[in-house]
């Protein structure tokens, strides 16, 4: 993950950043150790990992919006960094941020016409009038305007230049800010999750920006199908049997995951070995020491030196089988843990017969309206929504919920349904709010506030109660930290854990693949697909919807 630093000449091809024994971490969290990293031009690199991994640290390190404790960041040439959680200033708004979009476009169309004007023709160094040009011809400045409004037409974004930023939806400014950095070209792009907030159209057209970035590329992303289509190599921010992360060159995602499975397999084998070798030897120690007191003592009273003599003879015995356990003992770290997701039911005690979800009709002012459409949600159902941003897939799921009020057609849930709902925004934005003068909720405190919420509002059966130390979702550690200090990934493994709470009859998942790692999306696939409980799943994930094309499906849009 090295490469030699580049000369100052910047030309092309040069490592455009480089970041040595980088190390970074919060008080009491350790989350970036000595991590080497080179990008070049035309380097397109995927960071993958656990939710805390350290992924969105590294980006921000590499951007310069943190400095490291130790080690250094060099960059060489421009830099646009798009994050998941953007600050807005007072009285920003579109146009603000399109504005500066064209600064550097216009400054090198500038820089190009005052090297002509001042250019001797006559004998005169063509060497600044080079550079002008060259600079021009890199950001296409004459183009910059089209770019950036095919952007912001095919992400989705609005484009009224007097909208105030903060008027945005979260998504509404994250695509405002996509667009604009695509269609700066700068030389060293950096994207946090860049497809959460996209359909597909709008994926697919920054698949195609993307693959023809001329700069350098560093992409934290969950997105399966964009690691298959875009990188020329994948960054493991999750530690490897050493502790290390691990840079895979491999191009294709199938071949990441290969080489990783390939490495966790032997990582558990190796630590399953180490553990039973410790037991062993432990045991061995404490018979040697069980020995001393029982098994070879001579009667007391005869052969009181002898007596003392094997004492001592055998404590060093024992004594130098503790040394060799210490010398001969291999620090083979816990394997990372996998989703072990519970056995829901299929339909409640007693069960009548009949869907467990029926909507008709529905419709939401604005945002919704199916006039003589049925959704029936039968036990063990299956149903794939799909469409374009703004199409209704959120609002079609929140109805099916209860979670909207609707203004034409019905709802109808069975008896003693059970709903597990996973929402674009759940219910860690709501458990624990802070509190003067109380201490922040950890996410244990926090989960057990839900559960005693579902139990007041008679949804759920303490019979039932899914454990969330149970799920593989989050550590003992993370558990027990300030549910608001976790990152966005852990919030969302969070989430998805209180959805499973009161072991549902019917699973409802709004982008359930969102800020959720690649090994995470791939075990929560295989999950859905064998669970008995029915699932409903709104998706723009390319590949999760591959994964499930053969469910049913309702395109909206």
């Amino acid at each position: 993950m090295t490469a030699p630093v580049p000369d100052p000449s910047g030309r092309p091809g040069d490592v455009q950043l480089v970041a040595e024994g980088v190390t970074f971490g919060y008080p009491g969290r350790p989350v970036l150790d000595a991590l080497d990293l080179s990008v070049s031009a035309g380097d397109r690199i995927g960071l993958v990992g656990e939710n805390g991994a350290g992924k969105s640290t590294l980006l921000a390190v590499l951007a310069g919006r943190l400095v490291p404790q130790q080690g250094r960041v060099r960059r060489h040439g421009s830099l646009a960094v798009v994050e998941q959680e953007l600050d807005v200033r007072p009285g920003e708004t579109i146009g603000s941020l399109v504005d500066a979009t064209l600064t550097a476009a216009r400054t090198a169309a500038d820089g190009l016409q005052a090297a002509i004007d001042a250019f001797d023709h006559d004998g005169g160094d063509v060497t600044w009038l080079s550079a002008a040009i060259a600079r021009y011809e890199h950001l296409a400045a004459w183009d910059v305007d089209r770019r950036v409004d095919e952007a912001l037409a095919r992400f989705g974004a609005p484009r009224d230049r007097d909208r105030p930023l903060d008027a945005l939806s979260v998504g509404e400014r994250y695509r405002v800010r996509l667009a604009c950095r695509i269609a700066e070209r700068t030389d060293l792009l950096l994207l946090d999750e860049p497809t959460n907030h996209l359909d597909v159209a709008g994926i697919e057209h920054l698949t195609e920006r993307l693959r023809g970035w001329q700069g350098g590329l560093v992409i934290v992303t969950h997105d399966r199908r964009l690691l298959d289509d875009v990188m020329t190599g994948i960054l493991d921010m999750d530690p490897s049997m050493d502790g290390r992360p691990v840079l895979y060159g491999a191009a294709r995602y199938a071949d990441y995951r290969f080489a990783r499975d390939q490495m966790l397999r032997r990582w558990r084998a190796r630590y399953r070995a180490e553990r039973k070798r410790a037991a062993v030897l432990a045991a061995r120690l404490d018979a040697s020491y069980e020995g001393l007191s029982d098994e070879w003592r001579p009667p007391k009273g005869s052969q009181k030196h002898r007596r003392g003599t094997r004492a001592r003879t055998h404590v060093k015995a024992a004594d130098r089988l503790v040394q060799q356990l210490e010398r001969d003992a291999v620090e083979v770290p816990v394997p990372p843990p996998t989703l072990t997701f519970p056995d829901l039911p299929s339909v409640p005690p007693d069960w009548p017969g009949g869907p467990l979800l029926d909507l008709r009709a529905p419709r939401v002012a604005g945002r919704l309206d199916l006039p003589g459409r049925r959704v029936e949600v039968p036990p063990a159902g299956r149903l794939l929504v799909t469409g374009p941003n703004g199409s209704g897939k959120s609002t079609l799921l929140a109805a099916l919920v209860g979670a909207v009020a609707l203004d034409r057609g019905t709802r109808a849930v069975g008896p003693h349904v059970r709903l597990g709902v996973l929402s674009q925004e759940g219910p860690a934005e709501h458990i624990a709010p802070p509190v003067a003068g109380e201490a922040p909720l950890t996410a244990f405190d926090a989960y057990a506030r839900h559960a005693l919420r579902l139990l007041d509002a008679g949804v759920l059966d303490p019979d039932r109660l899914v454990p969330v130390a149970a799920l593989g979702l989050l550590t003992e550690e993370d558990l027990e930290r300030p549910l608001r200090e976790l990152s966005l990934g852990q919030r969302r493994r969070f989430d998805l854990a209180c959805a499973l709470l009161a072991a549902p009859h019917v699973l409802v998942l709004d982008e359930p693949t969102n800020h959720l790692s690649v090994g995470l999306v791939d075990e929560l696939t295989a999950a859905l697909r064998a669970t008995s409980a029915a699932v409903v799943v709104a998706t723009h994930d390319r590949a999760l919807r591959a994964d499930l094309a053969d469910w049913p499906q309702l395109e909206l849009g």
